[in-house]
């Protein structure tokens, strides 16, 4: 996510991990050595934290679907301190017993649903899943065959070799976003330029501060566009049929919410895909003889590389006993994604890339009531974008050993920075 959540953000909490939880080892595409080295260690395990205070990590796959539907495990970070969002100063305060708790709130008046519980996420969730419509995602569909096809052209038009990422992979969710928010086509350069600064790895801490203000002022004045011109677009929608109605500082909120969800992650898994395919000719052989194994392919492509690292956290509201493991009330639970679905009892032979693999369930997208809102527009930008890179681009390699390829292994959402291809 590129938005900040209430209490802290992904950068910050980045830091207050283990590196060898995060940082991915030898293999590009298995999850980190840290993690790896967990294994039979059981599906809940303690989470020593660099600031100083301990959490629960989950790696078992029936433990995490139960952390994530349960509502015994909040995910409202106001009401609820996570570990992860603590000062080393408030650890040792709180071990003190003299930390002293935040200020209580009634109600939320914010948008960041994701970081909400019911009511007041049904609320919210319940109006954006009236515009994620069926016509709607399919008159999406189309452009997004169209956006894929455009790119692939220019590439081919330049000459024969480009960088993956920023021809492709990061331009083709960014124009879905802008269709699906409404941002006008004069406006979608700005657009794409302070997302990207969020996902390149030369910019400072500075400098992706100032474009999160930037974009946030940029989300204003396209709310405020909505409420005065209203389109066929689903903020529009958001501004003026929610009943009750929104608030603008909300309908930002919501927007930075969907660009974070629906952008950084499908450029990422658009990236790495490629990626995983290219260095997995037989899977890749095996998609080009058949097309109609795309869906298949992009299924296991989520579970085998689960881009979202220790990203997905809750707070205990009660004692909870998770995996044989007795949680006290405000524990703070990490869920290991890359881990998870793995989860050998729920797979065989888990760590192995197989686009033949039946489609079985992962969490990917989550599960429960925040289960991702977009997933279905995140399967067709991958499949149409898959396939019309191995269909156009028969001949599509790296350019670089797989050992070059530059990781975003100081993310909380994996991919690679860049990928030097040429066909």
């Amino acid at each position: 996510m590129t938005e900040e959540s209430p209490s802290s953000s992904p950068t910050a909490m980045r830091r207050i991990l283990p590196a060898d939880l995060v940082e991915r080892g030898g293999c590009p595409f298995d999850p980190p050595p840290g993690l790896l080295a967990r294994r039979g260690q059981g599906p809940v395990q303690s989470l020593p934290l660099l600031n100083g205070a301990g959490a629960w990590l989950v790696t078992g796959f029936e433990e995490a679907r139960t952390v994530l539907s349960d509502a015994r495990f909040s995910a409202d970070q106001v009401r609820h301190r996570e570990a992860t969002s603590l000062q080393p100063h408030e650890v040792a305060e709180l071990a003190a017993g003299t930390l002293k708790p935040g200020p209580a709130v009634e109600s939320r008046e914010d948008g960041f649903f994701v970081f909400m519980d019911p009511p007041e996420h049904t609320r919210i969730r319940r109006l954006l899943t009236g515009q994620f419509t069926v016509r709607r995602m399919r008159e999406l569909e189309d452009r997004v065959t169209e956006i894929a096809v455009e790119h692939i052209e220019a590439m081919k038009a330049a000459g024969d070799k480009a960088d993956l990422v920023p021809a492709f992979a990061l331009p083709l969710p960014s124009l879905v976003i802008c269709e699906l928010l409404g941002v006008d086509y004069a406006d979608r350069a700005e657009f794409q330029e302070r997302t990207a600064i969020g996902l390149n790895a030369n910019s400072t801490d500075e400098e992706r501060a100032a474009s999160g203000l930037e974009l946030y002022a940029f989300m204003q004045r396209l709310v405020a566009d909505k409420r005065a011109n209203p389109a066929d677009d689903l903020l529009s929608g958001l501004a003026h049929d929610a009943d009750p109605p929104l608030t603008d500082a909300q309908l930002v909120d919501v927007a930075l919410v969907l660009l974070g969800a629906g952008h950084e992650t499908t450029a990422n898994m658009l990236g790495l895909g490629t990626f995983a395919l290219l260095e997995n000719p037989d899977q890749l052989a095996a998609l080009q003889a058949d097309p109609a194994l795309i869906d298949n392919a992009v299924e296991e492509l989520l579970r085998y590389l689960s881009i979202i690292q220790l990203g997905v956290s809750r707070v205990t509201t009660e004692p909870v006993t998770l995996g044989g493991v007795d949680l006290p009330a405000g524990a703070t639970v990490v869920i290991a994604t890359p881990e998870v679905n793995r989860d050998a009892q729920q797979w065989p032979d888990a760590d192995r890339f197989d686009v033949h693999r039946p489609r079985t369930p992962h969490l990917a997208f989550g599960h429960g009531v925040h289960q991702c809102l977009g997933q279905q527009l995140a399967r067709i930008e991958m499949q149409i974008g898959l396939r019309e890179l191995i269909t156009r681009l028969p001949g599509l390699r790296m350019t670089v050993p797989a050992e070059k390829v530059p990781l975003r292994n100081e993310m909380l959402i994996f991919g690679v920075h860049s990928l030097p291809v040429t066909w």
